[in-house]
């Protein structure tokens, strides 16, 4: 009884120590509620043969039929395939650099310098996905950049962007321009709190750069790189829709149509709301199951996860 008075009291003294940090979660909260639960009964409609007329309520159930339509749907396949694909490819390279960089530029004796390097590597981050694939629209161009150089060098130009067999590579390199600078900014971070006498303890052993890196930088940002590839491995299927969408053409589409573009077509152009929704969720809840792995296989390897 005694300790259970203890246990409230502690608890009263906790709330009035911390009450002006809990009323500014007040704010967010209500944010998440109105726009991330609420919206949630919309997935009802992945259920019923949806009219905008009658509203969510009044719209006859149809069971599971539009699933039954995605998986019977020809296209379906292809892209899934599409989308697993170029999510992959961009997570097995834009994964690791900023990590290469972080421990990079953490190493770096100048320190002036390595501020210019990550100013320099994260300005990309700022530039809009409309002007990025605005750029590439022009340095792939037939007359542009990378032909010219290519005319230049001998070879015969060619059409970067109208070619199925590069929109991944142009896809991917140009993520990795944009997010790799920003993206390290949390390992560098991470590094900073690296405390100063590990690495003194570590010259007076005699330990190289890369064996400090390797014993002492890499260890400590672990915890770090788990949680961030749970994340990352949890949106596997959510690839960006803009910069797909602007890079589509008629002659690459049969790579480039990924669920998001798909979920877009079929929903807003074609009216189909209960199959786009379908769709929707279904890749909802395949990230669901990959982020709910990827988190317990890090628990088990690293001991961190996010939950």
């Amino acid at each position: 009884m005694r300790s259970a008075c203890m246990e409230r009291e502690k608890r009263k003294l906790s709330w009035k120590k911390w009450r002006v940090l809990y009323l500014m979660l007040i704010p967010g909260l209500v944010y998440i509620v109105i726009f991330n639960y609420i919206p949630m009964y919309g997935v009802t409609i992945a259920f019923k043969d949806f009219y905008a007329s009658k509203g969510i309520m009044g719209s006859p159930w149809v069971g599971l039929e539009h699933f039954k339509r995605v998986f019977r749907s020809p296209d379906f396949l292809q892209i899934l395939w599409n989308t697993l694909s170029l999510s992959i490819y961009q997570l097995l390279i834009t994964f690791p650099l900023p990590i290469f960089l972080a421990l990079l530029i953490n190493s770096c004796h100048s320190k002036r310098f390595g501020k210019f390097v990550q100013n320099v590597t994260y300005a990309p981050y700022l530039v809009s996905v409309v002007v990025l694939v605005g750029m590439m629209m022009i340095m792939f161009a037939p007359r542009g950049v990378f032909n010219n150089i290519i005319d230049i060098l001998g070879g015969e130009r060619r059409l970067f962007m109208g070619d199925a067999k590069y929109f991944r590579h142009i896809f991917v390199l140009s993520a990795v321009w944009q997010t790799t600078g920003w993206n390290s900014i949390i390992y560098l971070a991470t590094l900073s709190g690296v405390s100063t006498e590990l690495y003194e303890a570590a010259r007076m052993d005699g330990a190289s750069k890369f064996q400090r890196i390797l014993h002492i930088d890499i260890p400590h940002i672990v915890p770090t790189i788990a949680i961030i590839l749970t994340l990352n491995a949890g949106a596997v299927m959510s690839m960006g829709f803009e910069k797909a969408y602007l890079m589509q053409n008629d002659l690459n589409i049969g790579v480039s149509e990924i669920l998001s573009t798909y979920v877009y077509k079929k929903g807003l152009l074609d009216i189909d709301y209960g199959y786009s929704a379908a769709v929707g969720l279904f890749n909802n809840v395949i990230n669901l199951i990959i982020l709910l792995l990827v988190n317990k296989a890090a628990k088990k390897i690293t001991d961190s996860s996010l939950f």
